[in-house]
């Protein structure tokens, strides 16, 4: 597996990239509780996902759960993700279906839809960390962030402990739960490169 800066794993052998929380729509739900923010958050994102499938030559996207956010206006998302989706015909997309995703089923996306994980050995591929003593978790959920010394700023951390690594939302537009090097190695990403900490 490769670490990317840009919050995303590269499995060169499946070339495959995984995220996780990419949250489409979500800024658009803000706004429609009146909630000023502005637009063009899920065009970032995707424009910032094609980069990396370039960049790789990626065939195949696993999204970690959460590819939505629940109360997502759908028009506003589908008006980015469908010219996105044609401009990649030929990537196969796979999502383990996540917390936010409850609409996902009803959606004609032409994406494949796991509830529960992909098992690809050695990894289970999950939304939320759930320990196993059968294969390496591989998860999202968690929105991991760390705060570093003399940095007032926090930034996205891969997660990367004994059996389980969780991925950092990939979603410029989300929050993040502060963790702290004591709950493993950490790889601090800031979209240009990769710290090793902890």
């Amino acid at each position: 597996m490769h670490l990317l800066a840009d919050r995303a794993l590269f499995w060169p052998r499946e070339r495959a990239l995984l995220i996780a929380d990419l949250h489409l729509g979500k800024a658009d739900t803000f706004r429609s509780a009146g909630i000023a923010l502005p637009s063009g958050g899920t065009r970032y994102d995707l424009r910032r996902l094609s980069a990396m499938l370039e960049t790789t030559s990626a065939t195949r996207l696993i999204v970690l759960g959460d590819l939505l956010h629940s109360s997502a206006i759908e028009r506003s998302w589908r008006d980015a993700w469908e010219p996105w989706q044609s401009s990649h015909a030929d990537l196969n997309i796979d999502v383990v279906a996540g917390n936010h995703d409850r609409a996902l089923h009803a959606l004609d996306l032409d994406i494949s839809i796991h509830d529960g994980e992909i098992e690809l050995a050695p990894f289970a591929l999950r939304h939320a960390p759930k320990p196993t003593r059968l294969a390496h978790i591989v998860c999202g959920h968690l929105h991991p962030v760390v705060r570093m010394p003399g940095i007032a700023r926090r930034w996205p951390v891969f997660v990367m402990n004994e059996g389980l690594t969780i991925l950092p939302a990939f979603s410029a537009f989300t929050g993040g739960f502060d963790i702290s090097a004591t709950n493993g190695r950490l790889a601090v990403c800031n979209g240009k490169n990769i710290a090793l900490w902890g």
